[in-house]
Formats: C-alpha cells, sequence, structure tokens
C-alpha cells in the first residue's frame, strides 16, 4: 500500500495480488501514506483492519468495490476528505466506530457535514451561458404559446377570424394607397 515503512510503489502492486485474501488485518504497524486506489482488486476480501496507523490522505473510492467485505476498520489513522459512498459500505455494522479517531474525515454517517468546495476562478462561466439558455428556452416557449394561442382563437372564433382578415385587408388597402399616391407625387415632382 501507500503503507509503507521503507518499500513504497512495490507494495501497491503486491497487494492487487493478493485475490484471494480473505482477512487482512495491517492494524498497529505505523505505517504511513495513502490507501492505495487498487485496494479494490481484494475482490474476495470479508475483514480489513487498517486501524491505529498513521495513514493519510482520502479513503478510496474502489473500496466500495468490495462487495464480499463484512468488517472495516479505519479507525484511529490520518485520514481525511469525504468518506467515498457505495452499497458495501452502507451495509456494514456500526459505521460511526469505523472512522472514528480520523478528525479530517466528513460526511455520512458521521455528524461532520464537508465543506462546500471553493469555487475555482472561470469555473462559473458555465453558469451564464445555462442562464442564458434558460432565457432563450423561455423566450422561444413563451412566443410558440403566444403564437399558438392566437391561431386557435382564430381557428375557433370564426367571427374573429373575419373581422381579422378584413382589418388586415383594409389596412393593406390603407398602405398601398398612401404609397401609390405618395410615389406618384415624388414622380410629379420628380418630372416636372
Amino acid at each position: 500500500m501507500a503503507i509503507r515503512k521503507n518499500r513504497g510503489a512495490e507494495q501497491h502492486a503486491e497487494i492487487s495480488t493478493l485475490v484471494a485474501l480473505k482477512s487482512l488485518n495491517l492494524s498497529w504497524n505505523n505505517f504511513k501514506g495513502n490507501i492505495p486506489e487498487n485496494i479494490g482488486a481484494l475482490i474476495q476480501v470479508e475483514s480489513l483492519d487498517l486501524s491505529h496507523n498513521e495513514l493519510s490522505g482520502e479513503i478510496p473510492s474502489s473500496l466500495s468495490a468490495l462487495t464480499s467485505l463484512s468488517r472495516l476498520n479505519l479507525s484511529y489513522n490520518n485520514l481525511g476528505g469525504k468518506i467515498p459512498t457505495g452499497n458495501q459500505l452502507q451495509t456494514l455494522e456500526d459505521q460511526a466506530s469505523i472512522y472514528v479517531g480520523n478528525p479530517s474525515l466528513c460526511g455520512p454517517p458521521l455528524s461532520r457535514r464537508c465543506p462546500h468546495p471553493e469555487p475555482i476562478p472561470g469555473e462559473n462561466d458555465g453558469d451564464a451561458s445555462d442562464d442564458l439558455v434558460s432565457f432563450f428556452l423561455a423566450m422561444g416557449s413563451g412566443y410558440v404559446m403566444g403564437l399558438w394561442v392566437v391561431f386557435c382563437t382564430f381557428l375557433f372564433k370564426r367571427r374573429w377570424r373575419v373581422l381579422w382578415y378584413l382589418l388586415c385587408d383594409s389596412l393593406y388597402d390603407w398602405v398601398y394607397v398612401h404609397v401609390a399616391v405618395t410615389w406618384s407625387s415624388f414622380r410629379g415632382k420628380i418630372n416636372g
């Protein structure tokens, strides 16, 4: 594991080769470092005890892939971050005692809530574009609904439809006459 006394990376590979292992107790060994991400390769492990060491970093999410796991003890280390969620980790008994003595751990089953991550500058640019997309979607759907209401009104109210067409015809005639008169007076001034 990054659990190491003197040897480091070699142990990462060695741990993942122990696939038939049923029980692993490495408690009280003063191991330091991170729990390796490949701990999920121990698919048959039923009991895992890494308590009373000096392990640090986050608990790897691959731990939730250990479907045979029925006993876990990570207490009294220097682990931090959010406790991973997973179906298997939720079925273990006395969940709070699994993580006791790790003051930087947060999230269920502990009562300590995880702080919200600080926003990264420039990361909120997506929010503005999301708002703009939402605005145009709302405007477009409002426009379509308005047209649909007008269309349905004219479809079912014959008298209104007739009055609308009369209004459009008279407006067309009025505009045509004014354009024709203005054009002819303009041509008269030019010619003469």
